[in-house]
């Protein structure tokens, strides 16, 4: 936060009272679809099969056969809802990563408060696309836009920045990094249960969906009345003949600069790799027990809720009272243990999944 504009404590206990209840909403929204995608995948699978029709699904099957013939191993069929939904995962971080410094930029230009809605307006249509999705198309189209205007975080972190000082920001970071905790305990075990209700038979996750959407209308009403602007207007100073428009300030000479003792390409390079990582295995994990071990959507929605709950005493215990260099030390740890399990359970099972062929889900 910039010297010549400090935030009154009253202004930022506001501000992250409306940050944390807008987080969770959407995390929590975010996280539903998370423990459905394998039989999310398979329903369409099996839907568009049985019309024997040139559609794009079956067209990216085919190109999944393609690349899966091209190993001297044969590659069983059952693997196609594994490598599609990874494909899915990796369009929609794509989009992500194409849009996020446009994002970006828009709320530097045109204030937190502003992208962020928009934002959400573009994450309404995804959900609505969802909900409306009968066909695998649709549902594609659904993630496209998910992912390009997937800015919420993005931009909670610069509203989070915009409002905490040197020595707030990571109690201020805890709190983000709480609201993920908690939407992860509940989202996914909440989306797999309401996956169980069927409304519309022709879209048998409709009721997951129609949820979702409710929960991201809530939370853009909410943001649109709630939310203050947090960007810190540009100080103006005088120019020689007297005006102050478009004029920016100079930067305070007093203060004395915080020295910086690591490589911020090794920073970045180090976070890039853990996320790289991370994000996959986090985004997977549902389409591993699915392969493995047969998962229903709720099972997996429990397992998901299990690592949430965990991540949320974790943080809420031995995180904040740790030192931050600690705390990372002991994560990337803990992660490295986490990854090697999980490397023995996939080469020591021997369970046989329980849907070689197709089935409905």
């Amino acid at each position: 936060m910039s010297a010549e504009a400090p935030v009154s404590p009253a202004r930022r206990k506001q501000v992250l009272k409306v940050l944390f209840i807008s987080l969770l909403l959407d995390l929590t929204s975010f996280t539903f679809i998370l423990p459905l995608f394998p039989k999310l995948l398979e329903f369409y699978r099996n839907l568009e099969n049985s019309a024997h029709s040139s559609s794009v699904l079956n067209r990216i099957l085919y190109g999944l056969n393609a690349y899966k013939n091209s190993f001297a191993r044969p590659i069983n069929d059952r693997y196609d809802i594994v490598l599609l939904g990874g494909a899915l995962g990796s369009l929609f971080s794509l989009c992500q990563a194409i849009a996020s410094p446009v994002i970006g930029r828009l709320s530097d230009k045109y204030g937190r408060r502003t992208a962020l809605l928009w934002s959400m307006c573009g994450n309404i249509l995804s959900v609505a696309l969802w909900v409306a999705a009968t066909d695998f198309r649709t549902f594609l189209a659904s993630r496209v836009v998910g992912g390009l205007s997937e800015g919420n975080v993005q931009i909670a972190l610069a509203i989070a920045t915009d409002i905490s000082d040197e020595k707030q920001r990571g109690a201020t970071m805890a709190l983000v990094g709480a609201c993920f905790s908690i939407a992860f305990t509940f989202g996914p075990a909440l989306g797999a249960a309401l996956a169980n209700v069927t409304t519309v038979a022709a879209n048998p996750f409709a009721t997951a969906a129609g949820f979702s959407l409710f929960l991201i209308l809530t939370e853009t009403v909410y943001l649109y009345y709630a939310l203050p602007e947090t960007l810190p207007p540009a100080a103006e100073t005088p120019t020689p003949n007297g005006s102050t428009a478009g004029a920016k300030a100079p930067p305070p000479t007093t203060t004395t600069p915080t020295a910086k003792t690591n490589s911020h390409v090794l920073l970045n390079t180090t976070h890039f790799l853990f996320i790289l990582f991370f994000s996959g295995m986090e985004f997977s994990l549902p389409f591993m027990t699915y392969d493995l071990f047969a998962y229903t959507s709720a099972q997996s929605g429990r397992l998901l809720g299990f690592i949430g709950l965990v991540a949320s005493l974790l943080q809420g215990t031995l995180t904040r009272r740790t030192h931050p260099l600690t705390g990372v030390r002991l994560g990337v740890l803990s992660a490295a243990a986490a990854f090697f399990l999980l490397a023995r359970t996939s080469s020591s099972s021997s369970s046989s999944p329980a849907w070689n062929s197709p089935s409905p889900s």
